[in-house]
């Protein structure tokens, strides 16, 4: 096993006042195929929020994109900038990205965080363990560092971070708008890597061994994953990822697998010609999405739901959609999506994020200035 970087420890303790406490107990009713919905709102007043993970006692942490970690209670208040955050490259789609809690937590106290960082050769994306101390982070230690950095693209970071519970981390790295490097594999981009929660490279890994590929690489020819969940059944990683103008994929991330960016795509280029690397939707070798979109719903945040709270949604896969501003909710049949829904078109908000909580409702991130916390579940 080998160390992507060394970990080294850094504070950057942010001079920020707190947001304003603004949790709003407005409920909105809303129809759905399965039932009459209610949407709480927990909390307001976050500034572009972008990952909510849940700690084990009902509180949660969200992440600000310019910088900032939260800690909230159930009730909505929300805690003044948690202190010794990595500084984070806040330009474009960059920021402070993905929060994950450790399986451990109650006993190690360990949180994940990923986010875009500037160095003097280009920006790219990183990833951190800290151990969460009140509202400091005490600890801290860069786990990933992405590379090549990239100059003047400030786009296509990915960044969810998933943990399996058997001590791996699964990172998802956006190709950064060069889209010809999601097929090489002596690069990040465009790629999901699987490290263990040291930043050790796991010797089973699928290009462990060759000396011609990163040893961390999962899977490649990934576009920009910003959805990424285990599967509560098989444990496999399911992802998603934006396509450019259409072409928005479900897949399975299996390791070693080629999903084809930009060799393959079901997208066309945001001017309305074809990808210029593109060679239609199929080849030999490389990966069919199970479920796609086009035209393009921009999906971000995915979570499968089964609580027992609400039996309707149970085995149901939620996404969310910042283009089409929605919730998805896909019906499976094993590897199949038999049936969509779309749900809340008329909260008429951009869905960052979609959690389930420990109390069965499904929690949403709005991306805006002042961000919300929503809380779904059946009106009855």
């Amino acid at each position: 096993m080998r160390h992507v970087i060394r970990p080294m420890a850094f504070v950057v303790v942010l001079g920020l006042l707190p947001a304003p406490v603004d949790a709003q107990s407005a409920h909105t009713l809303h129809d759905s195929e399965k039932g009459r919905l209610t949407v709480t709102t927990v909390a307001t007043g976050l500034e572009f929020p972008w990952s909510l993970a849940f700690l084990p006692d009902g509180r949660m942490l969200v992440t600000e994109r310019p910088g900032r970690l939260r800690v909230v209670a159930p009730d909505g208040t929300l805690s003044g900038p948690v202190r010794g955050v990595p500084a984070v490259h806040a330009r474009g789609q960059g920021g402070l990205l993905d929060v994950a809690v450790d399986p451990g937590f109650a006993e190690n106290g360990l949180i994940y965080l990923s986010y875009a960082e500037k160095l003097r050769e280009g920006a790219g994306t990183a990833v951190s363990r800290a151990r969460l101390d009140g509202l400091d982070l005490r600890e801290v230690e860069l786990l990933f560092r992405q590379a090549p950095k990239v100059q003047g693209a400030d786009v296509h970071f990915g960044s969810r971070l998933v943990l399996d519970g058997r001590g791996h981390l699964f990172i998802t790295l956006g190709e950064r708008n060069q889209r010809a490097d999601a097929q090489r594999l002596d690069r990040h981009q465009g790629k999901i890597v699987r490290i263990y929660t040291s930043g050790l490279v796991p010797a089973d890994n699928p290009f462990a061994d060759r000396a011609d590929a990163l040893p961390e690489i999962w899977s490649y020819g990934h576009r920009n994953v910003q959805g990424a969940a285990l599967h509560p059944v098989t444990g496999e990683l399911w992802t998603h990822e934006h396509g450019p103008r259409g072409g928005d994929e479900i897949n399975i991330a299996r390791p070693g697998r080629n999903y084809g960016w930009p060799v393959i795509t079901w997208g066309i280029d945001y001017s309305g010609r074809p990808i210029p690397e593109a060679e239609g939707g199929e080849r030999e070798g490389m990966e069919q999405p199970l479920h796609m979109w086009k035209p393009s719903i921009a999906p971000s945040g995915m979570a499968f739901y089964e609580h027992d709270r609400f039996p309707a949604w149970k085995g149901s896969l939620f996404v969310g959609a910042l283009a089409f501003q929605l919730v998805a909710r896909l019906e499976l049949d094993g590897e199949r999506v038999v049936h969509e829904e779309r749900m809340l078109l008329d909260l008429k908000k951009r869905i960052r994020d979609v959690r389930v909580g420990p109390d069965g409702y499904l929690y949403l991130l709005t991306d805006e200035a002042k961000g919300r916390i929503l809380r779904v579940g059946f009106a009855d």
